[in-house]
């Protein structure tokens, strides 16, 4: 961890458990300006991990006979996914990123629309976007009305947070309530996280890091946004926890306490999917599963925020989990054909990535 900060990370805190044994640790600020420490029990903007949660929403839903996963979402939310389309896309497409429906993001925010082209894009919308509160209906027309990203069900899936956000509305259709209600009740605190919840407002309550964005040097010197609005990702990846409760959630819900043992395999069959950056990942119902030679299967969520990052793996037999936190994000700066360049801080994160998930810092991961 000391050397991801001294890679050029300002802070990096982390829970990992072995065994039933946990260790905690921290690295660096919380605030450049001040020199506050981070430490490890700070509270996170933990992203797409919350599609986690959201995902073990709907399979309870799925137990109860009030959700189908292979029926057409069309059936659920005709108005918002009309036609055809509603027709062909189900529910399970929405939940592993298979159903071809765009993300919005790049709509939402209107100066990275020729992301991932670089000198074609800038930071503006960001800091336009700070306080703008965002309606879940609003976000999914700007995706449906994209051009699609794929043929629903076809491989590799692509992922998008327009399919969360209209899991988010199914929820909100079967159950009567939000779907940040719903899953506050029935997932967070079914698995005894004390320090997990959706934002109230823009603001993090209880201790946390500032949270600095560079977005791939575009914003230099990197900005906090640890104050934002985060209604234009709610049930998707506006969720803040610490390393503690991520690592009790994923614990917990791998072990069946969440949903049950035939939800748990449904949401560990994965197809491939493009990821945001591009890379392809094996993505099952709200699941990420990566194989780390000589060190066995991990099931688990990243997820990012503006400047904020977090990783979350539990290891399939339960026994070895890793929470990582990190608050600085998209350091890599462009070379001159806007690319952006390999920096020390990928090399320390990936030497600590394989510490915290191995032990033995010899398994290389994929």
């Amino acid at each position: 961890m000391d050397g991801v900060h001294r890679a050029g990370m300002p802070g990096v805190y982390a829970e990992v458990r072995d065994a039933g044994r946990t260790w905690r640790g921290a690295s660096g600020v919380a605030d450049v300006w001040t020199g506050r420490p981070v430490s490890p029990g700070m509270r996170q903007r933990v992203g797409s991990i919350t599609k986690t949660f959201t995902a073990a929403a709907v399979m309870q839903q799925v137990e109860r006979g009030r959700i189908r996963l292979d029926a057409p979402i069309g059936g659920y939310l005709p108005r918002l996914v009309p036609g055809e389309r509603g027709q062909k896309i189900t529910v399970r497409m929405l939940l592993n990123h298979t159903s071809g429906i765009p993300d919005y993001i790049r709509y939402a925010f209107p100066s990275l629309k020729e992301f991932p082209s670089l000198p074609d894009i800038s930071p503006e919308s960001l800091d336009d976007n700070r306080f703008r509160q965002f309606s879940p209906a609003e976000l999914i027309e700007m995706g449906l009305t994209a051009p699609a990203a794929g043929e629903p069900g076809a491989t590799p899936g692509v992922y998008s947070n327009t399919n969360y956000l209209l899991l988010g509305q199914l929820l909100e259709q079967v159950t009567g309530t939000t779907a940040e209600e719903y899953i506050t009740r029935n997932v967070i605190e079914r698995a005894g996280l004390r320090h997990t919840g959706f934002p109230a407002g823009p603001r993090i309550k209880g201790p946390h890091s500032r949270m600095y964005e560079a977005f791939y040097g575009l914003i230099d010197p990197p900005r906090d946004y640890s104050v934002y609005n985060m209604s234009w990702v709610g049930p998707a990846a506006a969720l803040v926890s610490t390393m503690e409760d991520l690592n009790r959630f994923y614990g917990r819900l791998l072990d069946g306490e969440i949903v049950n043992r035939s939800s748990l395999a449904q949401m560990q069959r994965t197809v491939p999917v493009i990821a945001l950056d591009g890379t392809t990942i094996e993505y099952g119902l709200g699941l990420h599963k990566v194989g780390v030679p000589g060190c066995g299967t991990f099931w688990g969520h990243d997820g990012s925020a503006w400047g904020a990052g977090t990783v979350s793996f539990t290891r399939a037999d339960g026994k070895r989990q890793m929470s990582v936190a990190i608050n600085l994000m998209r350091w890599n700066k462009p070379d001159s054909s806007g690319k952006p360049q390999h920096h020390p801080i990928d090399d320390a994160l990936e030497t600590l990535y394989r510490q915290a998930r191995c032990g033995d810092g010899n398994a290389q991961a994929e």
